[in-house]
């Protein structure tokens, strides 16, 4: 079910000094300060460029569109720094986690080099289109449907919890294009690359009950999409969906969204004599920190080899959000009450930022029921 132990690239740890050396100076010179899912939270164009430029995004891109020709691994250690660390990631992440190895293995030449060194540089922004209301993780229900026209495809239809949206130039939708045939209802449907600043398209906010702003609602309203922003082929859209799914749910950001807040914790039992019930659980949260890290690196690896481990991921997904919600029950103990998010101390407003976080974390890139469902038709038992 899992795929074999992967050890890191030669190299792996001079560039982990190089990049926390960095982090360090970023945090130096205050320009910003360590939050828990930063990956969703931490919008910042000036330090995504800043990325882009030292050669840390678009690494798994080849040369000839941009990029830097490394493997998955080598960009796993980056990202896995960039996230213990709370850095404001959220700008280039989705279109550096799954839109590029997409555009990779599905797009023309045509949408490669229009989008793939945008990406590499940390200037073009993607979101993700594929829940719908009233969908949830059950995406083959989705009814968003693009019509043919002259040209291309008019598109209608909602999406929601699109991350970024409001500041991002594009996103992959998933739609039906056809009526699905009896028996199977993952036919008919296609991925669109969608210009989000084209005429039709309205993006609305969904506030977090922090206040802050990162989910949107996407309503399209007869938009019209070339025949050339087709990606991939017509009616293989579920095809491809899940095999994005596959870079989305396995990453490093599918435990680590708490890291900042874990680290937090630990710095601050370090200062006392924590009581022997403490230092199990704690030592717990470790021991599934470390079993989570393997298992997403084995799967990294699987990926880099051009496999796509469904399950395994949905493993990781699964299990990572069991351990996303076990750090705030250990920073408990130092904050029993949730505090004011706005209060400067670091653990104090990780801790209320996390607990205000953490009803999306079942809910992201597919509820644990659903993957657990996964889960089971990959062991043959449904």
């Amino acid at each position: 079910m899992t795929p074999p132990p992967v050890g890191l690239p030669p190299g792996a740890a001079a560039l982990r000094v190089e990049v926390r050396s960095f982090l360090a100076e970023e945090q130096a010179h205050g320009h910003w300060r360590p939050r828990v899912d930063s990956w969703l939270s931490g919008w910042d164009e000036r330090f995504s460029k800043e990325l882009g430029r030292r050669g840390w995004l678009g690494m798994t891109i080849p040369t000839e569109y941009g990029g830097h020709g490394r493997g998955a691994l080598d960009r796993y250690v980056v990202t896995e720094e960039l996230l213990a660390a709370g850095a404001p990631v959220a700008a280039h992440w989705i279109a550096d986690r799954q839109i590029a190895p997409s555009l990779l293995r599905f797009g023309t030449q045509e949408q490669r080099e229009r989008y793939l060194p945008g990406i590499a540089s940390g200037e073009i922004y993607f979101g993700i289109g594929m829940s719908e209301p009233d969908s949830g993780s059950d995406l083959a229900s989705v009814r968003s449907r693009a019509v043919r026209v002259d040209g291309g495809w008019e598109l209608t239809g909602t999406k929601v919890w699109t991350s970024g949206a409001h500041h991002a130039h594009a996103f992959f939708a998933l739609v039906r294009t056809a009526p699905a045939e009896d028996g199977n209802r993952h036919s008919g449907l296609s991925q669109l690359i969608v210009d989000l600043h084209s005429p039709g398209v309205t993006v609305r906010p969904i506030p977090l009950l922090t206040g802050a702003h990162h989910f949107n609602e996407v309503v399209f309203d007869r938009v019209f999409v070339p025949d050339s922003m087709v990606l991939g082929e017509l009616g293989q859209g579920w095809h491809q969906v899940t095999s994005e799914l596959a870079f989305e749910r396995s990453g490093p950001e599918r435990y680590l969204s708490t890291f900042p807040l874990f680290a937090a914790v630990v710095g601050a039992l370090a200062e006392g004599d924590p009581d022997r019930g403490r230092r199990r659980d704690l030592g717990r949260l470790v021991a599934h920190y470390r079993t989570l890290r393997r298992m997403s690196v084995a799967v990294a690896g699987a990926l880099d080899a051009g496999a796509a481990p469904e399950t395994a991921a949905a493993v990781v997904k699964d299990l990572g959000t069991r351990f996303e919600s076990e750090v705030i029950d250990v920073a408990r103990w130092l904050v029993p009450v949730v505090p004011d998010p706005a209060a400067e101390g670091g653990l104090s407003r990780m801790m209320a930022d996390a607990v205000r976080h953490s009803p999306g974390f079942t809910l992201r890139g597919g509820t644990n029921e659903i993957l657990r469902g996964i889960v089971a038709r990959g062991l043959g038992l449904r």
